[in-house]
């Protein structure tokens, strides 16, 4: 934004002095010099940026390391004319991809989304004349006319006002319209509180003005936010680093048990075309081929789940991501509020009422702050009070089912649903009460009246801020006015987060002088009538959602536009943070990033904010260490949103420009749906560790029994087609099945796991040594006993292969859950696990009597009495799993 006269701001000069500056006039520029203009501006419009093509999509499915470490072992195998073992390698590869491709194949769209909302029509005076242009042509110093309902075409510094107000929510979250005017504000007010200023991409809701453009394009606002969206690129969540971190430690581990059996086979003196298909099988026992999918499976499935609790999901990734959250930062309007106007509190006739019925609910009634229903008299000062809330009204409600049909600003829909619970409905009062003049809102006189006639009589209506409409009360007959005890009230309602109206009447002899009071826009003598408060409710659910979220030990922070009391008072009904606990944009201007840093630790609602401070303030947050998620609706979370662990958009209200932001859309605007989208991602990482424990034991347990054969001179127990099989048909049956496991039942009463903690943890690694010690070692000693029986290599060789099988369908349920028992979860509760287990039993038995299989596998098949040693071998790693976790419980005090 152009800084001007001795420093000072647009906002905080007056206009001429701007039309000064822009030179400019207020008969507008010349149509040449606007070409000019033009030239050396460049058009009203934001930088199009080219997004990801579908080939660097489908690119970007093979840059993971584990399936760098896939196309590895595919090389291999072709190398060594495996040809078989390279084509399952190569399915595995492009299933996953293709799948990877389908879920992000909508690229991000987010400034494409900016461009369209910036493009509009525009009128502008040139030559002295009114005409309709393209936006794109508009250039500083041209003057444009707009009125209610229009766009704003570009940043403008108002020249002249009438009943001016506009909806900036999409800019600054702000529920409220705002007030607008000629009249210059201070040179340090936040993005909200320049009420001389239009905004591109804001809507007018009343009134029209004349306006001066002084930024276009990538220098709006909208195009500040739009450069900031763009500067900040795509993220990598905490899965994808856990996932390369765990690919890097296996692809170490695979070259040191290669490197080591290889070592240990040269000083043995082994046969090197043995030695060497040794390695290549250990190395293929290594590698979990199944990863990959399984993950892609894991998150696919998580996608449906959260879809199903409103939670629509964007990016793959984003999934997991939302389970491993540390903070949420939530925008307060339509999120954790209604974003519904509503009266709540009613003071008339010196008692004070209350309003029942959340939001444009039909049900709700007026009462005393005792509960009792009032007298609603006609004539009475609450009736007064309601009917002229009614009736010096612009709004529409009309009752359709349980809620309020609703039209028009909504300030006044809060004053017409109001007095439509207490029965007053405004149609059937204007049959009475006919509206002969009216006085318009002007933003400088902050007030608005009616003028009706009814019974022969006249009355003027007045609705406007409390001492506005005070200094023009008098003293009623035989009842004096305190006004002080009416400001006290009014500032109390006010320091609750209530936006305070105050109404009024005047009695008047005819119709004639009510319409000359209209013409010259003053009203006096007034009587008072009463106070009425506002403000937008938390949702009775949200409130729940953040217990939820803070026994989860997730630390929610609300980040708005709106002021700060209303701020602080929502954050306070909702449990987020005391009332006192608030830290605005201006203040936040003052502080060093370090100090900011320091504050984000204890601070939990920031308000007046505009989108850099929205930027800084999850920068802050992550650069502590946090996991952060963060919501919103408007074109001003954009940047936060592209900037944040996960993104969420609204979308009900929110803007095109938030969701293609986003990595995930609420599509009911309800906080209660992030929470239930929470347990979904922690369910889904939950799944990703229990797969990858299975895949991991399992190939530890090869490596073992490879590596064991390796030292002792023993042929190989299992052949590479035999790992092959092991890790993509038996066991990748069953980890596939492990996608769908339910969640546990304490998985919202955990706090996140640690940032750093990998996929595996201390605990799982040390299990995965302990089982796969003794798979290898019951298969080990199956091989071998059968070696030495039958002197039959491949009959041994099918013992050591249908017991990893046996082995593997064990432990599998070893696997549902990393500290429960085994035994404390039914097998049907995920049915998908046991049929899979069940088929995977299934295709072996069926493999050691197929003659395509026996060929292939080089297998037979097995007597009745060596499948009883077998089960009975196999069942020993559900006994060594089930002592560690008794022993692991018992050390951390959690219930056996």
């Amino acid at each position: 934004m152009l800084s001007l006269v001795a420093g000072s701001p647009l906002w905080a000069l007056s206009p001429e002095d701007v039309l000064a500056q822009l030179d400019s006039h207020e008969s507008g520029l010349a149509e040449s010099e606007a070409r000019r203009r033009l030239a050396v501006h460049g058009p009203n419009e934001l930088e199009e940026v080219a997004g990801p093509s579908v080939a660097w999509l489908l690119l970007h499915q093979f840059r993971s390391p584990l399936i760098t470490i896939l196309l590895v072992a595919a090389a291999v195998t072709l190398l060594l004319e495996e040809y078989l073992d390279a084509a399952v390698i190569a399915a595995v590869l492009v299933l996953n991809a293709v799948i990877g491709f389908t879920q992000e194949y909508k690229a991000e769209r987010s400034m494409e989304a900016l461009r369209d909302l910036a493009r509009a029509r525009a009128r502008v005076v040139r030559d002295g004349r009114e005409r309709e242009i393209d936006a794109r042509e508009l250039v500083p110093g041209d003057v444009v006319l707009v009125e209610t309902g229009a766009k704003v075409p570009a940043d403008c510094r108002i020249l002249h006002a009438v009943a001016l107000e506009a909806d900036e929510s999409l800019l600054t979250g702000e529920s409220t319209t705002v007030v607008k005017s000629a009249q210059p504000v201070p040179a340090e007010s936040a993005l909200g509180d320049r009420a001389s200023m239009l905004f591109t991409g804001t809507i007018v809701t009343r009134g029209h003005c004349r306006a001066l453009v002084v930024e276009t394009g990538a220098r709006t606002e909208l195009g500040r936010i739009a450069e900031r969206v763009q500067e900040i690129g795509e993220r990598e969540t905490p899965l994808q680093r856990q996932m390369a971190r765990f690919a890097h430690v296996v692809g170490a581990a695979i070259l040191a048990s290669s490197a080591l059996g290889l070592a240990v086979g040269v000083l043995l003196g082994e046969d090197p075309h043995d030695l060497f298909l040794a390695v290549v099988a250990l190395a293929v026992a290594a590698i979990p081929e199944g990863l990959p999918i399984v993950l892609t499976l894991v998150l696919a499935i998580s996608v449906r789940r959260m879809a199903s609790r409103h939670a629509i999901i964007r990016r793959l990734p984003a999934v997991e991501t939302l389970g491993s959250c540390t903070v949420i930062g939530s925008d307060k309007t339509g999120t954790l509020t209604q974003n519904r106007m509503t009266v709540t509190r009613v003071t008339a006739g010196g008692q004070g009422f209350e309003v029942t019925g959340g939001g444009y609910e039909v049900d709700g009634e007026v009462r005393s702050l005792e509960g009792e229903s009032p007298s609603l008299e006609e004539g009475s000062p609450l009736w007064w009070t309601l009917v002229a809330g009614a009736l010096c009204n612009e709004a529409t409600a009309v009752p359709a089912g349980a809620e309020f049909d609703v039209a028009g600003d909504p300030t006044e829909i809060a004053l017409l649903v109001a007095a439509a619970k207490a029965g007053l409905y405004r149609d059937e009062l204007e049959e009475r009460y006919v509206r002969i003049a009216e006085i318009p809102f002007v933003s400088e006189a902050r007030m608005a009246a009616t003028f009706h006639a009814f019974d022969g009589r006249t009355v003027a209506l007045v609705k406007g801020a409390p001492e506005v409409v005070l200094e023009l009360c008098v003293d009623a007959e035989g009842v004096a006015l305190d006004r002080d005890a009416v400001r006290q009230e009014a500032e109390r309602l006010a320091q609750e987060g209530l936006r305070v109206l105050a109404l009024a009447r005047r009695g008047l002899p005819d119709a004639e002088e009510a319409r000359a009071l209209a013409a010259e826009g003053v009203l006096d003598s007034l009587t008072f009538l009463g106070l009425q408060a506002m403000i937008d409710p938390p949702r009775e659910e949200a409130v729940v959602a953040v217990r939820e979220c803070q026994e989860a030990g997730i630390r929610v922070v609300m980040i708005t536009g709106d002021h700060a009391l209303t701020a602080s008072a929502i954050a306070a009904a909702l449990g987020i943070a005391p009332a006192w606990d608030v830290l605005t944009g201006v203040e936040l201007d003052r502080l060093s990033d370090d100090e900011l840093r320091e504050a984000v630790t204890t601070t939990s609602v920031f308000a007046r904010v505009s989108p850099e401070h929205k930027l800084r303030i999850v920068t802050a947050l992550q650069e502590n260490g946090e996991t952060v998620a963060v919501t919103g609706d408007g074109v001003n979370d954009a940047p936060a949103l592209r900037a944040a662990d996960i993104g969420a958009a609204m979308g009900r209200s929110g803007t095109d420009v938030a969701r293609e932001s986003a990595d995930m859309i609420v599509a009911d605007d309800n906080f209660a749906s992030i929470v239930a989208a929470v347990r979904e991602g922690r369910v889904a990482f939950d799944n990703v560790r229990k797969t990858t424990f299975f895949l991991i034991s399992s190939g530890a347990a090869t490596i073992v029994a490879v590596l064991a054969s390796i030292f002792v001179r023993f042929p190989l127990p299992l052949l590479p087609t035999q790992l092959l099989w092991l890790n993509l048909v038996t066991n990748g049956v069953q980890d596939v099945a492990l996608a769908f496991e339910p969640g546990e039942k304490d998985v919202l009463r955990r706090p996140p796991r640690p940032r750093r903690e990998g996929v595996i943890s201390r605990v799982l690694w040390t299990r995965t040594a302990i089982a796969g010690a003794v798979m290898a070692t019951g298969t080990l000693a199956l091989f071998l006993q059968e070696w030495y029986r039958t002197d039959d290599l491949d009959r041994a060789r099918t013992v050591a292969l249908t017991t990893m099988v046996l082995f593997q369908a064990f432990h599998v349920g070893n696997c549902r859950s990393e500290h429960g028992s085994a035994f404390s979860k039914s097998p049907f509760s995920n049915r998908f696990l046991f049929l899979g287990t069940a088929a995977a039993l299934a295709i072996q038995v069926v493999a050691l009597h197929l003659p395509a299989t026996q060929y292939l596998l080089r297998v037979e098949p097995l007597d009745p009495a060596i499948w009883v040693e077998m089960i009975l071998v196999a069942s020993s790693v559900v006994l060594a799993v089930e002592l560690h976790k008794l022993i692991v419980r018992r050390r951390s005090g959690a219930p056996p």
